[in-house]
């Protein structure tokens, strides 16, 4: 024996899964880096510190719920030695549950942060700031929920689904 795991379709989505969250963490920590880097230039940015994450996770929601809106491609119809031919244009157009996968647990799972948030509020909170962590809150949860609905709409109207 080998020792190999046997390529199976749970595999390939664990595969997929895995390799989204390593973009989608890089990517954030990316975001993060260059933000901290631009407000430590420039002092008149301080009141940005940590609302980074806050963009990040309304825009990850957005992606999320556009990933969430987009219609299955049905695999059987992309096998040509299937001998089912696709029955509209929509079947050629929007993402298999393996990219689903990949794009939305893996990629927006780990772009998006809930733990960072938290620590973050629970930062603001101990120094006494206040109305910034309500609004900090008010941005991550009422504006994550509207991104997520506005992805899905668009992305539905997109794809007339």
């Amino acid at each position: 024996m080998s020792g190999l795991v046997p390529f199976t379709p749970i595999v390939a989505d664990a595969a997929a899964v895995g390799a989204g969250a390593v973009c989608g963490a890089l990517c954030r920590f990316q975001i993060g880096k260059v933000v901290t880097e631009r407000i430590a230039k420039n002092p008149k940015l301080d009141h940005l510190i940590g609302w980074h994450t806050a963009g990040i996770n309304v825009l990850g929601s957005f992606a999320l719920g556009g990933i969430f809106g987009s219609p299955l491609i049905d695999t059987k119809s992309m096998n040509p030695g299937a001998g089912v031919k696709p029955s509209s244009i929509r079947s050629t157009f929007g993402m298999t549950p393996r990219m689903k996968l990949l794009c939305g647990v893996g990629f927006c799972g780990s772009f998006t942060t809930f733990s960072t948030f938290a620590v973050d509020l629970v930062n603001m909170v101990g120094r006494r700031e206040i109305a910034k962590a309500c609004q900090y809150f008010m941005v991550n949860n009422v504006g994550g929920i509207a991104a997520a609905a506005a992805g899905m709409v668009l992305t539905q109207q997109l794809f007339e689904v």
